[in-house]
């Protein structure tokens, strides 16, 4: 599996919504206004990968029957 260049993209998509996620939370913990705004779009952000990495995740189901 490591040799298919679209696993490797999922596994790429996966890992970029987890890291946007700890931003994310690590931004919300600091408790100032501005960064509540950041956390608030980072997550917004988070939605999007998640969102491309689950039509990624179907789309390689679908191609590798």
């Amino acid at each position: 599996m490591l040799n298919d260049p679209l696993f490797l993209v999922v596994a790429g998509a996966c890992l970029l919504v987890v890291v946007i996620l700890i931003f994310g939370i690590a931004n919300f913990g600091k408790g100032t206004m501005e960064a509540a705004k950041r956390s608030n779009q980072m997550m917004r952000w988070r939605i999007y990968a998640q969102f491309a990495a689950v039509v990624l995740i179907l789309l390689f189901v679908w191609l590798r029957k």
